[in-house]
């Protein structure tokens, strides 16, 4: 396989194929990604970087599942996602990913609580309530369960939101722009929190981000210019993040 591979020898999360996101056709078309092959080590956390219009969405879209290549592979926990149907796919985002986004996507009037396990009541099964307590715990969210969004901070619902994604136990967490609604400080408790999840439980993350000091929580940092990938960093810091940035004209 071509491209930028995993650091260590460790089972692949994630794994993309030559990977090639076309959208539109003919003299129209534009290509997002460009036969990207990477591996996302599980229990990893990995940082996708680019300028605007790099194809980090997409990355993380045909990633997670959400959007089909137009060739290439993706691999989750190293089964092929590309002869699966539609139905089957909405069940493998449901029971083996998360996602974190900006805007939270909380239901505003169900509890923090009811939130948290709306997933396991949309697939009409129990939620395993020993380690739903244990993710409570870990989030900070212990006294707040019975609020509803409303009356939350943005950080407290970026809270619930993480503990929803990790509830089901998913092979990965994808967060996008996961800090992008909150306020600096806000913002950095919740990417410790990210990472602890990854060094406490050997969660798989992979996190879409602009931000260089929201990278550098990461062990490694992919770097994407026109559809592919063009560097790859491993534990750098924020400095370092931001002059890479610089020269792919950020």
């Amino acid at each position: 396989m071509h491209g930028i591979e995993s650091p260590v020898a460790v089972q692949a999360a994630v794994q993309l194929d030559e990977v090639t996101k076309r959208h539109g056709r003919g003299k129209a078309a534009v290509d997002a990604l460009r036969g990207v092959s990477v591996e996302l080590p599980s229990g990893s956390f990995t940082a996708v970087m680019g300028p605007s219009g790099s194809g980090k969405s997409t990355f993380l879209h045909c990633a997670a599942g959400l959007d089909r290549p137009t060739s290439g592979r993706v691999l989750l926990e190293g089964a092929d996602l590309s002869g699966v149907r539609e139905a089957g796919l909405t069940r493998l985002r449901r029971d083996r990913i998360g996602f974190v986004f900006q805007s939270f996507n909380l239901v505003p009037s169900l509890t923090a609580r009811q939130n948290i396990v709306l997933p396991h009541r949309l697939a009409r099964r129990r939620a395993d309530k020993a380690w739903v307590a244990e993710v409570v715990e870990r989030v900070g969210l212990t006294g707040r369960l019975d609020h509803r969004p409303g009356e939350l901070s943005g950080g407290q619902q970026q809270r619930v939101a993480i503990a929803r994604a990790l509830a089901a136990k998913p092979a990965v967490v994808f967060a996008d722009e996961p800090t992008g609604a909150l306020d600096l400080s806000t913002g950095r408790d919740i990417l410790a929190l990210l990472r602890a999840t990854v060094d406490a439980w050997r969660q798989t993350l992979v996190m879409v981000t602009h931000d260089p000091a929201a990278a550098a929580f990461a062990d490694r940092v992919l770097f994407l210019a026109d559809g592919r990938i063009v560097d790859a960093m491993d534990r750098p810091g924020v400095a370092d993040i931001a002059d890479r940035m610089t020269t792919l004209g950020a």
